[in-house]
């Protein structure tokens, strides 16, 4: 993965920091705990403009958030209310759909701003925020922000360590393992307690 984000990054400089953030955005497996100190690194020994870099890896951030908050906006709260209403849709019950949309309806710009500095949720939580109809010029600027601080911080630790920019990933690695193990054991728990509840209906 670094040899390949180096790649990118020597060939088309800040542009190659931007486009590797929006995939990371789309495809979360992709590290942007990799992209951005490696940036900063490179940004210290003067291949890459500081300067260009930040604001290229914040637009490149924002990019990715629309198209994953459109995908969002295009299911919408409503199509989806119904999908959980079919019998095989084991993932999610209608009446956690409505207060998941309740608790995003008070706190969703909190969610979404402090998402966006956390492995994994800093994709995926576009999604949610495009279905529960959040305006997007408000997503927009909780999302800019919040990708600004997170790639901000990151492109200094990476100009900081300097040759052992490679360490970040080593400290956030685990958690973003963590994080996803939570995600998946919750949706594992959600499809389990939506198995029980339509057995319980059918006996």
């Amino acid at each position: 993965m670094a040899d390949w984000v180096f790649a990118i990054v020597d060939r088309l400089g800040a542009l190659g920091v931007g486009l590797l953030i929006l995939l990371e955005n789309v495809i979360p497996p992709i590290p942007s705990e990799v992209i951005l100190p490696l940036a900063g690194f490179r940004a210290r020994t003067g291949s890459l403009n500081v300067l260009a870099v930040w604001p290229a890896a914040t637009a490149g951030s924002v990019v990715g958030a629309l198209l994953l908050y459109g995908l969002g906006a295009w299911l919408g709260y409503d199509r989806l209310h119904r999908l959980a209403g079919h019998r095989w849709f084991v993932f999610v019950s209608q009446k956690d759909l409505e207060r998941g949309d309740a608790v995003f309806d008070r706190h969703g710009g909190k969610v979404v701003l402090l998402a966006r500095c956390v492995p994994f949720l800093r994709s995926v939580v576009s999604i949610p925020a495009g279905i529960s109809g959040m305006p997007m010029w408000r997503f927009l600027v909780l999302t800019t922000v919040g990708s600004g601080v997170w790639n901000a911080a990151f492109i200094a630790l990476g100009w900081v360590l300097g040759e052992n920019w490679g360490q970040v990933e080593g400290w956030l690695g685990p958690v973003t393992y963590v994080v996803i193990g939570l995600i998946v054991v919750g949706l594992v728990v959600l499809a389990v307690r939506r198995a029980r509840a339509r057995e319980t209906r059918t006996t």
